[in-house]
């Protein structure tokens, strides 16, 4: 969204804080990218919540023509306060499959079902995703995570780590992330037992599972969110990265975009059988893949006894030549002008 922002005007439209009294606050972020986040009175019905937000939007909207204005939704839940407009353009870029997350709302699959209807043209983050949605629409297209490399290419010259990491003596495994219903707990619980000298580093919040449920042992360590900015810097005080995630409904159609980041920042990564880190990673030897601890441990040990790996770092380099943000861009921008086209041809006839 920043790179469209150079170009033209981007208003996001965050998820609503139930705060107060109902209204849009607005932050410049730049001359054409503007943050607007709903404040809604706490304690109302869903049905009283979808009513507010149209009426905040149709406001926000008013004496707007549509043909000037595309809708990009990240989520199809968005369309119940959004369905009675006619934009020039309807993105659905289709990052998760959200209805496989715990706690989804029971009508996010019709919202996603008439949002498929609705859209002019879909995107997907994944090649699992990909395959999922392909035969629901006719003009859809896979795009995999892309990475800002400069920004994790830090983490290679760094000289020094954060205090809070830096405490922490030894070898170190590092994870950044959610941790929620996708992070396989069992799984970190039985290597921090069988090798209580590895720490693991967890930086991110906990979100939809209890901080009891989560493992406790002594050389595991969590973090806590950190700012965008600050991970080059923990990056570079791992010995490994690893992608721990529970092979379950909600990680079944995941594409991390920590993989190609862990593997910008120069760190050997190791993860549990994820379809889209599989494939390509996997196959190709850029990350090693477990499918239970004993797996793991191996696949640990055996990238820790690796001298040399210049190698390695330089056929993942080739490999991330292409994968960029502005390459994303400039393509998904490519489709959409030609979708427009189209559409206008029909219309002309």
């Amino acid at each position: 969204m920043s790179r469209f922002a150079k170009e033209t005007n981007v208003f996001i439209l965050e998820e609503p804080i139930f705060d107060g009294h109902d209204h849009f606050s607005v932050e410049k972020r730049s001359e054409k990218l503007t943050i607007i986040t709903p404040h809604l009175t706490p304690h109302r019905s869903p049905g009283e919540d979808r009513i507010t937000m149209r009426i905040l939007l149709s406001d926000f909207l008013k004496n707007q023509s549509m043909t000037e204005w595309i809708f990009w939704y990240y989520t199809p839940m968005a369309l119940q306060f959004s369905n009675n407009y006619g934009p020039a353009l309807t993105v659905f870029d289709c990052m998760d499959e959200l209805s496989a997350f715990d706690f989804a709302p029971p009508e996010l699959l019709d919202m996603e079902k008439a949002l498929l209807k609705t859209a002019d043209i879909v995107f997907t983050g994944g090649h699992s995703l990909y395959e999922a949605k392909k035969e629901q629409h006719n003009n859809i297209h896979v795009f995999p995570s892309s990475i800002d490399k400069a920004h994790f290419a830090q983490s290679r010259t760094a000289r020094a780590e954060p205090a809070d990491q830096a405490s922490v003596e030894g070898i170190k495994l590092g994870f950044f992330g959610v941790i929620d219903e996708r992070f396989d707990r069992d799984l970190i619980k039985n290597i921090a037992e069988q090798r209580p000298h590895w720490h693991f580093i967890l930086l991110g919040p906990v979100v939809k599972v209890s901080w009891e449920s989560l493992p406790h042992n002594p050389n595991i360590h969590y973090l806590g969110q950190k700012s965008y900015d600050e991970l080059p810097e923990y990056l570079y005080g791992w010995d490994l990265a690893i992608i721990p995630f529970a092979i379950n409904n909600s990680t079944r159609f995941i594409s991390p975009t920590k993989t190609p980041e862990y593997l910008a920042a120069g760190k050997r990564v190791v993860s549990t059988p994820i379809r889209d880190v599989v494939q390509p990673y996997g196959i190709n030897g850029y990350v090693s893949i477990a499918s239970d601890a004993s797996e793991f441990i191996s696949a640990v040990e055996q990238n820790l006894s690796t001298g040399d790996h210049t190698e390695w770092l330089d056929s993942v380099d080739l490999f991330l030549k292409d994968k960029s943000w502005n390459n994303t861009f400039k393509e998904m921008k490519k489709k959409m002008l030609w979708t427009l086209l189209e559409a206008d041809k029909r219309l002309a006839s």
